[in-house]
Parts: structure tokens; sequence; C-alpha cells
């Protein structure tokens, strides 16, 4: 084992079994290099030499896992610091807004988003690695009840450098071999994000706009959507974080939105949102249940135009799956009234 392999394994111990791939670095010389850096129970991701998140997988406040510190191309904070500076930062729900997560407040009646039932990380199933077209890497988690295994999660990350900023790729596969489970209905489930402190709504220079050109709480909250950004002005710099639930999702997302700076993408909350049917999304042996998203972290001048719509489309077209090969034709077989005298008739 070399001395930078062993360095790795030591300090994601915490994490248990991480697979050797490597290299770890992009091989495309013209984009910005990925790079990952081991911790004690987390992943340091950086994009051109600059900051892009920390990925957490281990915790001891915190029993599930997370992208804290999140960075835009910039380099400037896109999410709020975890933890909390207090002074500068609201402080509120600081174990549960942790910067970008995937939670759910009732999986089998157990409560994952306000860690009263644990995410055990179990190991890395693939990478971390790069190369020219991006980065990967995936997990696999267990989600317990006290000793009991409710489901087990197989996440993938991708992480692209795209000309609207940086896109995080969200993939995760729930199922369980030998009992079922079920999601319910509550505001508190899905993707969620906490925005850095400058960019907020309630306090700062930011503002909500959904695909239907709604804004801020009043209006985006409780609404589906095919994405929401959450962006605002620091020193003449737009910052913002753009959700996008994949279309491919069992049902669309509702936005759970509001002004303090905490927006999450929930396609379970029915009853919750929309005082109807209360949802129930059953899970049964041997299933699986997908959930995929698009996150762009995105910058640029206070002048520059962003577009929302764009970015959205950019994330469809990445997402795409292949298209079906098409059946090879059918052998033409001639007609044998119209074959030349002298020549050979197709074979039967």
């Amino acid at each position: 084992m070399n001395a930078r392999r062993a360095l790795w394994t030591a300090a994601m111990l915490p994490c248990l079994a991480i697979p050797a791939v490597w290299p770890l670095r992009a091989a495309q010389a013209d984009a910005p290099r990925i790079a990952f850096e081991p911790g004690t129970g987390r992943l340091e991701i950086t994009v051109g030499g600059k900051p892009f998140a920390t990925y957490v997988c281990r915790d001891e406040k915190i029993a599930r896992p997370y992208f804290a510190n999140v960075h835009a191309p910039s380099g400037r904070p896109a999410t709020r610091r975890h933890p909390p500076v207090e002074g500068e930062d609201l402080t509120d729900h600081s174990t549960m807004h942790p910067g970008l997560w995937l939670a759910f407040a009732d999986i089998s009646g157990a409560d994952f988003w306000r860690n009263r039932a644990r995410v055990e990380h179990v190991e890395f199933a693939e990478g971390p690695t790069a190369d020219g077209g991006g980065a990967r890497f995936a997990v696999r988690n267990r989600y317990l009840s006290g000793d009991k295994v409710i489901c087990t999660e197989l996440a993938h990350y991708a992480i692209h450098v795209r000309p609207e900023g940086h896109l995080l790729l969200w993939d995760s596969e729930f199922s369980n071999a030998e009992q079922s489970f079920a999601f319910g209905d509550q505001e508190e489930m899905g993707l969620g994000v906490r925005v850095a402190s400058a960019i907020r709504v309630q306090g700062g220079a930011g503002r909500i706009l959904n695909a239907e050109g709604d804004r801020d709480e009043q209006r985006v909250g409780a609404k589906p959507s095919d994405w929401c950004d959450y962006a605002g002005v620091v020193e003449g710099e737009r910052i913002g974080i753009l959700l996008m639930p994949h279309p491919g999702n069992f049902r669309k997302s509702w936005f759970h939105a509001r002004d303090y700076g905490f927006l999450a993408a929930n396609p379970f909350g029915r009853n919750a949102f929309t005082r109807g049917e209360k949802s129930r999304i059953v899970v049964k042996p041997g299933e699986t249940f997908r959930l995929r998203f698009g996150v762009l972290i995105h910058s640029g001048p206070e002048g520059e135009a962003f577009d929302p719509k764009a970015a959205y489309a950019d994330y469809l077209k990445l997402t795409a799956d292949p298209a079906p090969k098409p059946a090879a034709p059918a052998p033409v077989r001639p007609d044998p009234a119209k074959v030349p005298a002298g020549s050979a008739s197709a074979g039967p």
C-alpha cells in the first residue's frame, strides 16, 4: 500500500471501507481539476483549487450524511456556514440544516430529518474518481430505527463543471430485500438546502424564484414546480443554488420555501402542502425506489443574466437515458419472379 492510499484509508476509517479507485484528479488539461482529500469521517472536494463542498459521512451530532460548506464557482459560500457563527448567521436548526442534505421525517414511522433515527454509512460503493467528464462517488447507507434496519440506500453523486456553474447530480435508490417500508407525508421530507446568510430573503439580499415566475416564501411555498432557485447578490456578485427534481421521480415536488434561508424539494407532502389525501409510498420487498435531483451552484457578475430554464434543460439533457439502439432492419427477400435469368435467388 503506497503512502497516499495509506493516508486515505486511515483518515476515512470512521466511514468504513473505501474501494481503491484511482486516479482522483481530472485528466482533461483544460478543465478545472476536481480533487478529493480525505478527512476523519469526511471528504473534502475542490474544483479548480477552490473549495466546493465537504461530504460528511459521520458526525457525532448529526445522524445522517450531508454536504457542508458548499461554495459557488467564485469561491464564495453558497450554503450557511456549518456550524453557523453566532452573530453572523441565524443559528436555528443547526443539526437539521447543515448545508445540503436528503432526509425524511417519516420512513415507516422513523424520523431521520430530526435525527431521531440514524442513517449509518456502510461503505463507499464506488470511487471517488475524477476524469475529464467530471467526478463521481457512490455510498451505501443503512437506515436504522434502534437496531432495526428500515431500508438501505445506494446514493450516486456526480459533479460536473457546466457553463452555468457546478452541477451536483444526486441519484438515490432505496430497497429492502426482506420487508416492505413506507415513505410518509410531512413537510420535512426530500432534498433540502440552507443557503448562505448573505443571500437569504429575510435579512439578506436574496430572492426565491420558481419555474412559474413566483417569488419568495409567500408565493413559492407549498407549490409544485419543475425547479426553484434561491439566489442573491453579494458585493456585486450573484450567488445561488438551483434545486431541480428529476421529472422521472414518482411525483412532481412541492417546494418548502422559507425567507429565512431554507428550501426543500418534497414529492411526498401531498397532505402537508395541499391538505389533500395523505401520501404513503410503499416499497415492497425486493423493489427499488429511486429519487433523482440536480443541484446547480452558480455565480457570476451582478449584471450577468442567469437563465434557470436553460440550466434545467441542460440538466435534463445530461441525465437523459440513452436512446435505445434501433432494431436491425429485416433482410430483404427479393421476389423470385423478378430475379434476372442466370442469377442466384435468396436462400430460404
